[in-house]
């Protein structure tokens, strides 16, 4: 006989973690060539035992939670609230199942025995919640060092908690609407709910600070290799008045001659990042001669080449720009350029360089005669050899 009662992970992503800094909320962040919130959704999904995930995000995070996930296929997020326990009551609503897992998207790199030892808890009660034992001296302190709290019987919560879902909804109804719970075992407790512990596991440690993340980038990371990427593209003036450079319009006498948008700066740099992963160029991948590229968005391709480089494991650590050309001029768009940039690739502007040249009036450049753009992109691949 199979198992009769359904399980549902509820994964709450509502936070704006702003402890974390970054331009994104941490469960948005990178690691690894995906989301935060993409490795706490893998893990629960691909636990045979697990029947759905359903994931909570902020009233404004919907773009950015799309961006998240990909192509998974997933309910449609619920929108959480002011707090995490609304955010918890919104999700649980939304859940119809028996059991439910209750996660912070902040704890990423979940290992299937934590959940295996939670659902084996369950079959004796109602709740369950791993934990571990505390290592280092616990002290009170306010400026100075204070009296040692004893360690004996104290232990760090983590999640995902287990609960079966009518009684941990009951005793989200009777919590204090005034009140604010830690976790949700601190409200099934109030509520006399019994909370078993098991075992939790090192990897269960949450994402808050800057620190954090690259601590769990080593943790989790394979041996990477760094790998470099040129590209180099040209383009000739033309009659218009719209100028692509950079991810930006510029405004210019004069436009750029090319069957997409011409922007012939993130035509090099697409070229960077296929270079650094040996696949092809931008023709390969987005021939002129396909009428559905005509009068393209540039920025398009570069996302692509970005995909690409994440969808190997990549990282992409810094890319390098140079714009060679007599006008318009570069300095004045060097800030948004560099934003637009790192916007598209999802790296930090610090990972993002934009410089301009001229040929002293040399060349077809220097007839201002077009542009043209070298770039340099360093990632980081798994090492297959």
């Amino acid at each position: 006989m199979g198992r009769t009662k359904t399980i549902a992970a509820l994964i709450v992503a509502a936070g704006r973690g702003e402890r974390a800094g970054g331009s994104v909320p941490k469960q948005y962040a990178v690691i690894a060539g995906k989301s935060v919130l993409a490795h706490a959704i893998d893990a629960l999904a691909s636990h045979p035992a697990i029947d759905a995930v359903q994931v909570v995000i902020g009233a404004d995070q919907d773009a950015l939670y799309r961006g998240a996930i990909g192509d998974r296929k997933l309910p449609e997020p619920v929108t959480g609230g002011a707090s995490r326990r609304e955010s918890v009551m919104a999700g649980l609503a939304a859940c119809d199942a028996d059991i439910v897992l209750i996660h912070d998207a902040a704890r990423p790199f979940l290992p299937a025995a934590v959940i295996d030892r939670l659902l084996d808890a369950l079959k004796a009660g109602e709740a369950a919640v791993p934990v571990l034992p505390v290592a280092d001296t616990l002290a009170r302190a306010e400026g100075v060092l204070g009296d040692i709290v004893p360690r004996a019987g104290v232990v760090r919560v983590q999640t995902p908690q287990i609960f079966r879902r009518e009684a941990i909804l009951a005793a989200h109804a009777a919590w204090p609407t005034d009140s604010e719970a830690t976790d949700d075992a601190q409200v099934a407790r109030a509520a006399g709910i019994a909370v078993a512990t098991v075992a939790g596991d090192i990897m269960l440690e949450k994402l808050t600070h800057p620190g954090d993340f690259a601590a769990a980038t080593a943790r989790i990371a394979p041996a990477l290799v760094s790998r470099t990427g040129m590209g180099f593209d040209v383009h000739a003036f033309a009659d218009g008045d719209r100028l692509w450079l950079g991810g930006i319009e510029i405004p210019h006498h004069r436009g750029l001659a090319g069957h997409s948008d011409a922007d012939v700066a993130l035509h090099a740099l697409t070229d960077a990042l296929l270079g650094a992963i040996g696949d092809g160029d931008i023709g390969t991948h987005f021939p002129p001669s396909d009428p559905q590229w005509r009068g393209a968005a540039s920025s398009r391709f570069l996302e692509h080449a970005c995909d690409l480089v994440r969808a190997q494991g990549g990282i992409i650590d810094h890319v390098d720009v140079t714009i060679i050309c007599e006008a318009p001029k570069v300095g004045p768009h060097r800030a948004p350029m560099r934003a637009r940039i790192a916007q598209l690739l999802g790296v930090s502007e610090t990972c993002v360089s934009i410089k301009a040249t001229t040929t002293e009036k040399l060349g077809f450049t220097g007839r201002s005669e077009g542009i043209a753009a070298q770039a340099i992109a360093t990632i980081r691949l798994p090492d297959i050899i």
